[in-house]
């Protein structure tokens, strides 16, 4: 946890900062590196170009996170709309007209930013946010260890559970590559240890894999233990400028009037404003600086990136969580972090595309391992069991879900669950029951909750109709901002038929009807202090 003085700092002071600085650039780089073949897989497995993949995250680091204004997330290509992209391209019949709906499905989620549809984010359960950066982690584990043994059979953007994945495991160590284990391993051991070392910890353990990646790769070359091409990294390579401008593309704009460039604007649009919105939620709760993200301007910087992005010939976008707890886990402290890795992946393929097409990916999978693990370890578990049912079964049903299905499928199966338990906590707390004996006879108290909805009516109306016959009874709505018509008709009954079991009824502060408290109403007025001369 940051102390109060470093809080202070991030909540107040410049990003552009030389403290700040020390910090996001070591994260910015270790980013750079789980975000290139990520780039890579998710344009592969929507079948658009190689270049479209890396130029969204160059988008993503420079104008997205330029205009959002969030401190940690990071955007780019997203591997939960492969699908969407993929079937998009065949269904408009060409690259171009889809690269329009890109371009107008940032231009709807500008306008709901401006319609203030970023507050959605705010009403989704913890457990259920917890329960999907589990999945992802379990995800990234799942996808993960074949890249680290050297079996590269399924591509990096899939992250969709496969039943066929228990027999991959078979061919998949049938096919292990001992020199992508041994990096994978050695990998591993620096993640773990290399912080622990106080003289050497302020340089990022993600680096020294990487180097040592590229020269392990340099040394196998010529033996058993070599690396094969299709375990490494590849990125175009480009020679001269007119061969770096032939890789940008333009969109049809006189497709604008074919209906199926919008519906597949707002299906982009809908999908992705979702995944950012729940992603920019859970990176919040992994903030060790507490900050909240305005979400309606990351809708509008989501919306600009995907302008950008269409015009130029990019995919769409989205806020990440495999970047962005990467960009945590390494020690980003501010956006800097993510505009920066952008700025690499732009240089990267500019100026050192032959370097880059060194790394092994058994070495950028060991990042992506330790990344997963944090994300799902034990003790997240743990801490969701001790905080009782109602928490651990929607977070298990949302990871389960997002495993087995894909984030948004998981994440709407975990909000029904989750919807589920807070109904049923909200019907069974709608008044609080007290009895006392008063003479002979007993007095039964009924306080009102602040909020009483028509989803207490059957809880009340049970409560009522059991209560004993000859006592007293006083129903208090003194704490009562709002009841529910279908509830004052239940008790104003009950009052009219007490008689008849020998129940007296009083009211204290019953209105007969009340209105819906509208936000300003709710909003606690600051209370005036007296000042003395």
């Amino acid at each position: 946890m940051a102390s109060q003085h470093e809080y202070a700092q991030h909540r107040t002071g410049s990003f552009l900062s030389l403290a700040n600085l020390k910090k996001d650039f070591p994260a910015s780089i270790v980013v750079f590196l789980v975000a290139l073949p990520l780039c890579l897989g998710i344009a592969l497995a929507s079948g658009a170009p190689l270049f479209a993949g890396i130029l969204t995250g160059i988008i993503g680091g420079t104008v997205v996170a330029s205009v959002s204004g969030s401190q940690l997330s990071v955007s780019g290509p997203a591997a939960g709309l492969t699908v969407i992209v993929a079937s998009s391209i065949a269904k408009l019949h060409g690259y171009e007209a889809f690269l329009l709906a890109v371009v107008l499905a940032g231009v709807m989620q500008i306008l709901l930013g401006m319609l203030k549809a970023g507050t959605i984010a705010s009403y989704f359960p913890s457990a259920v946010i917890e329960g999907m950066l589990a999945g992802i982690g379990i995800i990234l584990i799942r996808k993960q260890i074949q890249h680290a043994v050297g079996y590269d059979a399924d591509y990096e953007g899939n992250e969709t559970f496969s039943w066929n994945d228990f027999s991959a495991i078979t061919s998949m160590f049938n096919a292990v590559s001992l020199g992508a284990v041994i990096i994978s391993i050695l990998s591993l051991l620096i993640l773990i240890y290399w912080p622990k070392v106080k003289k050497v910890a302020s340089v990022p353990a993600p680096l020294i894999v990487v180097v040592l990646g590229i020269a392990l790769n340099m040394v196998f070359k010529g033996s058993g233990l070599e690396i094969q091409s299709e375990h490494i990294v590849k990125i175009p390579v480009v020679n001269s400028a007119n061969e770096f401008m032939s890789l940008f593309r333009l969109p049809d704009f006189s497709k604008i009037m074919v209906s199926d460039v919008w519906i597949v604007a707002g299906t982009i649009a809908i999908v992705a404003s979702l995944e950012t919105l729940l992603s920019i939620e859970a990176v919040d709760k992994i903030d060790p600086y507490k900050r909240v993200s305005p979400t309606n301007r990351e809708l509008v910087a989501q919306g600009a990136g995907n302008i950008v992005s269409g015009m130029l010939g990019g995919l769409p976008m989205t806020a990440v969580i495999v970047r962005s707890s990467a960009n945590v886990n390494s020690g980003g402290k501010t956006k800097l972090s993510a505009v920066l890795h952008g700025s690499w992946l732009l240089l990267s393929l500019l100026l050192i595309p032959g370097v880059l097409n060194s790394i092994p990916l058994s070495c950028l999978a060991a990042i992506l391992l330790m990344t997963g693990y944090k994300l799902a370890k034990i003790e997240l578990f743990k801490k969701m069991w001790n905080e009782g049912k109602e928490q651990f079964i929607p977070f298990v049903v949302t990871v389960l879900a997002v495993v087995f299905t894909d984030l948004l499928k998981g994440v709407g199966i975990g909000m029904m669950i989750g919807v589920f338990y807070i109904l049923r906590n909200n019907m069974r707390n709608p008044y609080f029951y007290h009895i006392e004996r008063v003479g002979n006879k007993k007095l039964i108290k009924i306080n009102l909750a602040e909020e009483v909805s028509f989803l207490n009516k059957a809880a009340i109306q049970y409560t009522l109709n059991h209560l004993p016959s000859g006592v007293d009874v006083v129903i208090d709505g003194t704490n009562s901002r709002y009841i529910d018509s279908d509830v004052l008709e239940i008790i104003h009954n009950f009052k009219h038929n007490a008689y008849s079991r020998g129940i007296i009824v009083q009211f204290v502060n019953i209105k007969h009807k009340y209105d819906v408290p509208q936000l300003k109403d709710l909003i606690l007025k600051p209370e005036k202090v007296e000042t003395h001369a």
